[in-house]
């Protein structure tokens, strides 16, 4: 028996919860569980019983035996202070505060089903398997199988959107600003995911829109923000680059951020930073309108094609400024733009039907 189990039965309550009573004979009411806590302190906080004919709100803790309670030092911490009920699966100890206040005990091993328990210990003491229940995967029907993997997916959506929703505050509504904010973040994969979106914010976007329809303008002002253009490198696209930054920095009164935000280790040379943002920059060089066309996109096939874009001759020999290298094409590859249809179009796509109220399934997913 693992206490996971025990979590398990209390959160969903898989227990006779009809006159219920303590350890000491006292009536209980189970009015509210609380909420899982899956750090340190109580297991559950702020849930809501009733013993005889007192209301407790409080925090729950749950141990396989009482005695668990000494053998973790509970009754020397004071954040175990308002746990007001003490649920175990043998009670075997009197368990009191640290401020000796005696803790009714819930004991539940003659509350639980034994098929249930029967079905517990089938999955998790067993021989070692690819997954516990692997036996009993043929055993479920596709309709609920679908049901689970749909209900998933709306549920990241519904997660993801919450960051696209500090964005739509802190960008005031401007669609294109979001967007760009969302897919600069992805660009950056895990490990830069922060410094792409530091560069986002480093400028406000209506610099960023003015400059759209002059590439080479667009690729300094990112590369420029970025700190890439601040050594002497002796080749024309790059002084380019940084003459045009010069420009640019000056014109709109710019700030770059610090180089060593960016980084190249571990990575392979197709995810350096300097390749992700040359492409960023070219996504939306070529495309004046991304964000209406992949809103407006029917198919994933429309999708793909948008996101289609290739770099320059120079991109083509290099994966950053300092050294060239063989001779290979720099385009978006499927797979990364299936990691950017996944982790930025689809949220953002959820959030601007829920947005603008023209949300259905077709049309977002």
């Amino acid at each position: 028996m693992q206490e996971d189990f025990l979590h398990y039965l209390w959160k969903f309550k898989y227990f006779a919860v009809g006159d219920l009573c303590s350890t000491t004979g006292q009536k209980l009411q189970i009015i509210n569980v609380g909420r899982h806590n899956k750090d340190s302190g109580p297991d559950f906080f702020n849930a809501k019983i009733k013993i005889d004919k007192q209301l407790w709100v409080g925090n729950i803790e749950l141990h396989i035996k009482s005695s668990d309670w000494y053998a973790h030092q509970h009754d020397k911490d004071s954040n175990y202070n308002n746990v007001i009920l003490h649920v175990v699966w043998e009670d075997d100890a009197k368990v009191y505060n640290p401020i000796k206040q005696r803790i009714p005990t819930l004991e539940l091993k003659q509350l639980i089903s034994i098929t249930l328990v029967k079905q517990y210990r089938s999955l998790f003491y067993k021989k070692p398997s690819w997954i516990p229940c692997e036996n009993q995967l043929t055993t479920v029907s596709k309709i609920t199988i679908d049901h689970w993997l749909e209900r998933l997916y709306l549920e990241r959506l519904e997660e993801k959107s919450k960051l696209i929703l500090q964005h739509f505050k802190d960008s005031k509504s401007d669609w294109d600003a979001i967007f760009f904010k969302v897919l600069a973040m992805n660009f950056g994969l895990k490990i830069n995911k922060e410094a792409f979106l530091n560069l986002a914010n480093s400028f406000d976007y209506k610099v960023f829109r003015k400059l759209q329809s002059k590439p080479s303008s667009l690729e300094a002002l990112l590369f420029g923000q970025a700190g890439f253009l601040e050594k002497d490198i002796d080749n024309d696209y790059y002084k380019g680059l940084q003459a045009e930054y010069h420009f640019v920095k000056e014109k709109y009164k710019l700030t770059s951020l610090f180089n060593k935000q960016f980084q190249f280790f571990r990575l392979r040379p197709t995810n350096f930073p300097t390749v992700r943002i040359a492409q960023l920059a070219k996504l939306f060089a070529s495309r004046k309108n991304l964000f209406q066309e992949l809103m407006q996109a029917k198919t994933v096939d429309i999708i793909y094609k948008l996101l289609n874009v290739e770099l320059n001759e120079y991109w083509l020999t290099h994966y950053h400024f300092e050294k060239k290298s063989v001779k290979r094409p720099k385009k978006i590859t499927k797979s990364f733009q299936d990691l950017l249809i996944i982790n930025a179009i689809f949220p953002i796509r959820f959030f601007y039907k829920k947005i603008t109220s023209d949300a259905n399934d077709d049309d977002i997913l």
